[in-house]
């Protein structure tokens, strides 16, 4: 870091902040896009059009970089197409002559401004100043060597948005896919989709839950459990788990952190000894048990996967063991997490409201749609060729997420040297 030089950010970048354009002139359905500090955070097209008069000082293009100026202080390069820049929204540009290079700036401030953010009080929303921003000073190497990090990091940037993309991409084909699947089926002759209800009303037959194939059941949740020993459970409860029981390694106690929605998160927080866990083996989970968050964010579910060895459930879950010759437990989750009609179940009960809790009745009563096994496999097996697509694309978001953190750490600072 020897060839690292101090630079004062006001001197070498300009700052530019929006303009406080009068609400009056405001339209949701034409003008030109009003960047606001949500457009910032959510870095999308603005939903909200300035119809006045503006200084093209304050247009906005794509790549330009902006920094909302109150809450989280974020900073984006942007993306959401030509727009004017509202108050409290400021946008960064190189000043002539600058010695520092505008792609290296937004990485160096990437990592500054949570950090300042982090020491700025607030009694309510924290509040940042172009000055914080101007009178900041920045460690960096000559500009042709910024200008080369910039490059470096901004490439690996483009791998991630590219990444996420995919996931997005093959994620809206999932759920397109999975709404046909769960209101068509598939043909066991043509191997394809059936025709809609309306092109051939003779191959479907009235239900609870609408116009389904021929073939196709509808049943209630909890004659779908197994024949087993507590097929539904949540637990335990009050003195049969203390919090000074639990001990800092040993068998996991699950909760809904590992829980999230078609994701089984292996990392354990929470754990008992073999002994207390013989006492409350009626809370162990089973291999492809489904499992439903009841308290915080309620609604989540997942499929215990097959290597999740011992652990218990806790009072914060449903766990159930499903009849697998019934019914495979991963359309049940499917169901409970996307389908209309686990939705508009859950509201009803709730009485319209936001759900804090998932009574015992409530996920018992759920009408599930069961179709025969056959199509069920065929079902599952598109399911799971999509899931996989998606996984793979995942990991190597988190790889690359890792490798961009790991490059900003050597790079920024001088660690990893770049020559000029």
């Amino acid at each position: 870091m020897s060839d690292f030089e101090e630079y004062v950010l006001g001197e070498h970048i300009e700052s530019l902040s929006g303009f406080p354009f009068s609400s009056e002139m405001f339209s949701i359905e034409d003008g030109v896009p009003l960047i606001r500090i949500r457009d910032v955070t959510d870095n999308e097209t603005p939903d909200v059009f300035y119809q006045g008069e503006y200084s093209d000082l304050y247009l906005v293009e794509n790549d330009d970089v902006l920094i909302g100026m109150d809450g989280d202080f974020h900073i984006v390069r942007w993306k959401g197409g030509e727009g004017v820049l509202n108050q409290r929204v400021l946008k960064i540009f190189e000043k002539p002559n600058s010695e520092l290079d505008i792609n290296f700036v937004f990485y160096w401030l990437a990592d500054f401004l949570p950090k300042l953010n982090a020491i700025t009080a607030a009694t309510t929303v924290k509040h940042l100043s172009v000055k914080d921003i101007a009178t900041a000073v920045v460690k960096a190497p000559s500009k042709a060597a910024q200008t080369k990090i910039g490059k470096i990091l901004l490439t690996i940037d483009n791998q991630i948005d590219a990444t996420q993309a995919l996931i997005d991409k093959y994620t809206a084909i999932k759920q397109g896919m999975m709404a046909d699947l769960f209101s068509r089926g598939i043909d066991p002759e043509t191997k394809a989709l059936r025709p809609t209800f309306e092109e051939a009303p003779e191959l479907y037959h009235k239900t609870p839950l609408g116009m389904l194939p021929k073939g196709w059941k509808v049943i209630e949740l909890e004659n779908l459990l197994d024949d087993v020993t507590t097929p539904m459970r949540s637990g335990p409860f009050g003195s049969a788990l203390l919090k000074e029981e639990l001990v800092s390694e040993g068998i996991p106690l699950l909760g809904i952190d590992n829980i999230f929605v078609e994701r089984f998160k292996a990392s354990y927080k929470r754990f008992v000894t073999e002994r207390k866990f013989r006492e409350l083996s009626r809370y162990a989970v089973r291999e492809r048990d489904v499992v439903i968050t009841i308290m915080g964010t309620v609604g989540r579910s997942c499929v215990i996967p097959e290597s999740i060895g011992l652990a218990l459930s806790s009072k914060h879950l449903w766990t159930m063991t499903f009849n697998k010759e019934q019914i495979l437990p991963e359309l049940v989750c499917w169901q409970l997490n996307h389908s209309s009609w686990a939705e508009s179940w859950f509201r009803r009960e709730s009485q319209g409201g936001v759900m804090d809790a998932i009574q015992s009745q409530t996920l018992k009563k759920l009408k599930l749609l069961v179709p025969p096994p056959a199509e069920q496999n065929a079902i599952y097996e598109r399911y799971e060729n999509l899931n996989n697509h998606i996984e793979v694309n995942q990991t190597s978001l988190g790889k690359l997420k890792l490798q961009k953190t790991g490059l900003m750490q050597d790079l920024l600072t001088g660690k990893v040297p770049v020559p000029a």
